[in-house]
């Protein structure tokens, strides 16, 4: 067994956040869904499952899923096939709901166990799909700026950057649920402007 698939094993394992959690215990049974293979050149960090998800034990298996298969240009072959494409959420397992019905946010169990070591183990990972502010926060650090909005409206320069400093490159997206409807009309240059980058990298490394 290699140093990364004992350490999948571990995660698909975890109970952290039923029996050590940092804050209230996750309320049901744990389901950590991702993605993840010594080749794969492109991973998708997101947020983390939905009820679907959870359901299915499949990443993306709901509309948001289909809206961003959209914006890669991809189908399902390609999407869940691991050696081609890593999906790596921010949490692991779903989250549960809030008072409003939304979803709670990624637990931070996931963070502060796993993410480091996972992303060590996946050198060969070449971009990196940044989705939603969770996702930003850890791969941007400071970089990222102070909405989401903004920090995606400057993909550009963290681009740019990455590829002058030749490291993993990171391309920060909106999240692709169709509650982002408004965004995305109010945004032209998303459409315009990043998908067609983001399509031509994804033809390129899958």
């Amino acid at each position: 067994m290699t140093e990364l698939s004992g350490l999948l094993e571990d995660i698909r394992n975890c109970r952290i956040c039923v029996e050590n959690p940092q804050k209230s215990p996750l309320p049901h049974e744990p389901r950590p869904v991702l993605q993840v293979s010594a080749s794969a050149r492109l991973c998708i960090c997101g947020q983390a499952p939905g009820t679907r998800v959870h359901k299915s034990g499949r990443p993306f298996t709901d509309p948001s899923g289909d809206r961003l298969r959209d914006w890669m240009g991809i189908g399902e072959d390609i999407f869940y096939d691991a050696d081609k494409l890593a999906i790596i959420p921010m949490g692991f397992c779903f989250p549960g709901l809030d008072a409003k019905g939304g979803d709670l946010p990624p637990r931070t169990e996931c963070r502060a166990a796993w993410h480091d070591r996972l992303f060590a183990l996946v050198p060969q990972v070449e971009l990196i799909l940044v989705i939603g502010q969770y996702a930003q926060a850890y791969h941007l650090g400071k970089d990222r700026r102070k909405s989401l909005t903004e920090t995606v409206a400057d993909w550009r320069d963290f681009w740019d950057r990455d590829r002058a400093e030749g490291q993993r490159r990171i391309l920060p997206l909106p999240h692709p649920s169709w509650r982002n409807n408004a965004w995305i009309k109010k945004n032209p240059w998303f459409e315009s402007q990043l998908l067609p980058v983001l399509r031509q990298e994804v033809k390129r490394l899958v």
